[in-house]
């Protein structure tokens, strides 16, 4: 799980609803969710034992602040103790919208799907408030930290990042839709981000699967 606007409620649902073992993690850095197991030494047999009494378990080394870095199991290990491993691979800042640096995301080689969440909160409002590294957006498309974060324009800079391989998401979802209005929002930005990806120069980067689902 990439992006921005609720990666970790999205990855506690997707944990509740999902069938069989699944495990929580992360290649960055979070707090540790909420009403399940946590597991902190890093052992493969710790893991399996908390997975004997909960279908779900987090699993993460201890961190500065009460904070969660990456198991010193790999996500491939991980694999073979669960049916699943969700990882949120990436940081926001709290922001509903973001720009990719070059050291981002920090998706695993053996990521099977890569799931990247755009905030519909943030449209609408100025770039500089909403949109974690502002300056990046910036400086690639050529606007201002004061302009609008549209939905085009956030598609536009998705676009931006998918076509030259700084993402490269199956899926992506619009997260944060309470409210026909950002309903609205979130429709404009597909709309156009599907429009942009369709022409000839998208390039090698663009995804398997592309789809934007909304999600109250």
């Amino acid at each position: 799980m990439v992006g921005s606007g609720g990666k970790t409620s999205l990855l506690a649902r997707l944990a509740r609803e999902l069938p069989g073992s699944v495990i929580l993690t992360t290649s960055t850095h979070i707090l540790p969710f909420d009403n399940m197991p946590l597991v902190t030494d890093g052992d493969a047999r710790s893991v399996e034992e908390a997975l004997k009494s909960s279908r779900v378990v987090c699993v993460g080394s201890p961190e500065r602040e009460g904070k969660l870095a990456a198991p010193s199991l790999s996500a491939a290990e991980l694999a073979r103790l669960a049916d699943y491993v969700l990882v949120e691979a990436d940081g926001a800042h709290g922001r509903p919208l973001k720009a990719h640096a070059d050291w981002e995301p920090n998706v695993p080689a053996t990521t099977r799907t890569t799931i990247l969440l755009v905030g519909a909160s943030g449209f609408g409002r100025r770039i500089a408030e909403v949109v974690h590294r502002p300056q990046l957006i910036c400086e690639r498309l050529g606007v201002d930290g004061g302009d609008v974060a549209t939905p085009e324009l956030m598609a536009r800079h998705l676009a931006w990042e998918m076509k030259r391989g700084v993402v490269t998401p199956d899926v992506v979802l619009v997260n944060q839709c309470d409210g026909e209005g950002r309903r609205d929002e979130a429709a404009r930005f597909g709309e156009e981000l599907a429009r942009l990806l369709s022409v000839a120069d998208a390039g090698a980067h663009t995804p398997r699967v592309m789809g934007v689902s909304l999600l109250g």
